[in-house]
């Protein structure tokens, strides 16, 4: 009698409509959560923590999917966190010595100006590597000399500070929060997201003759995507404010990060951008000769990774309450990091922002960790360097695999 085989595991997850980079992903991050929880004696899964780690991840958030846009078309961009450092410090420079006021449109003003700047700068970076076709190593490696000591002329080495407190809020602070009652209005609103945005996918899929999962299946898909809200918004309220005791809800860089997400999600998914990006990513010649200009669409994305790394920057130099010269150092390796252990191809043509906000989380949960491990920052930087190297080598492995 001949046995009947079973499908392999990625078809059924396939089946499913999973994808395996994914889940492999959230299993390693609860992997390490539960590890780190068990040698902290139960402090590394606590409100406070998760609260704390949320933060902490915002910045490499915000960056990672301008990252996976520039990695996609083949490129890469070691300056981001010279640029995060520069606009960081000319933030700080504005608004303590431009803005006096502590207002919430000095805040506005300071931000505009600091986006506008990582723009420009990743746009100059952009052109030099489309016009005059240098490779985009060499040009954002000269970035990166050039804005760290950029950031260090500004001031001429000084710190700046304190920054007013209405900007901190950009970072998290006392007042970055905004508060039980709001969270939960928040999470409301996502929870409806989810559900108006499967039931629209779930239209189109149908109308188009596509797949869809059956309904049960769909229906537990979308309540497990439910109760990860509904955990997080609790988890958040579930720390209080040392001063009033009241939940202090959802962070303002928290916020900030998933906007981003979710609008770079779009971008990708939704927009003629976005299906450019990858169609340069997948065949650079090919998509020459359909029509796409693409010297203005790379100048595009590093202006569009400039502008992201200056907002991670305001959201570093908000929770710092200064603007330092060392800001952002080394934030570069775990932004490309993250992108590559989300499923972003180095050979250009694949990636994925969900995985690379997952990523994100990953590195800033290694990190959260060893800091409460008290690991020195030289332990912590070849912990980081492993993970990159591996996240790389697992990527030419799946490229060989699929070479076949």
């Amino acid at each position: 009698m001949q046995s009947v085989r079973t499908p392999p595991r990625p078809a059924r997850l396939n089946q499913l409509g999973l994808d395996g980079r994914l889940v492999f992903m959230v299993l390693a991050i609860a992997g390490i959560w539960l590890l780190f929880d068990v040698f902290t004696q139960g402090i590394f899964i606590s409100a406070r923590n998760l609260w704390n780690l949320s933060v902490q991840t915002a910045s490499v958030g915000v960056m990672v999917s301008g990252m996976v846009l520039v990695i996609v078309m083949r490129n890469i961009d070691l300056s981001i966190g010279s640029i995060l450092g520069f606009t960081g410090m000319f933030m700080a420079v504005v608004n303590t010595r431009l803005v006096t006021a502590d207002t919430w449109w000095g805040t506005v003003l300071t931000l505009l100006l600091g986006l506008l700047l990582g723009a420009l700068l990743g746009a100059v970076q952009g052109t030099w590597i489309a016009r005059l076709s240098v490779p985009s190593f060499i040009v954002t490696l000269g970035g990166l000399l050039i804005f760290r000591g950029g950031a260090w002329l500004l001031t001429s080495g000084q710190t700046i500070a304190p920054l007013t407190e209405s900007y901190q809020v950009l970072g998290g602070g006392l007042n970055g929060a905004i508060g039980g009652p709001a969270s939960w209005a928040v999470g409301l609103l996502l929870m409806a997201a989810i559900v108006a945005s499967d039931l629209v996918t779930r239209r189109q899929r149908q109308r188009r003759g596509l797949p869809n999962r059956s309904l049960g299946l769909q229906l537990l898909f979308t309540g497990v995507s439910l109760l990860v809200v509904l955990g997080f918004v609790l988890v958040m309220n579930g720390y209080a404010d040392p001063r009033t005791g009241l939940p202090r809800g959802m962070p303002v860089p928290v916020l900030i990060m998933l906007g981003v997400t979710a609008i770079m999600m779009w971008v990708v998914r939704s927009t003629r951008f976005g299906r450019y990006v990858y169609a340069y990513g997948g065949n650079p010649e090919a998509a020459r000769l359909a029509g796409i200009n693409t010297e203005r669409l790379t100048v595009t994305v590093f202006a569009l990774m400039g502008m992201l790394a200056a907002l991670a920057g305001a959201i570093q130099t908000a929770r710092l309450n200064a603007g330092t010269n060392s800001t952002g150092t080394l934030a570069e390796l775990s932004v490309i990091a993250a992108a590559v252990i989300g499923g972003t191809s180095l050979s250009g043509g694949t990636g994925s922002i969900p995985g690379a906000f997952l990523g994100a989380l990953l590195m800033a949960s290694l990190i959260n960790g060893m800091l409460l491990l008290d690991l020195s920052s030289a332990w912590q930087n070849v912990v980081q360097g492993l993970v990159l190297m591996l996240a790389v080598t697992l990527d030419v492995i799946v490229q060989k695999r699929r070479t076949r």
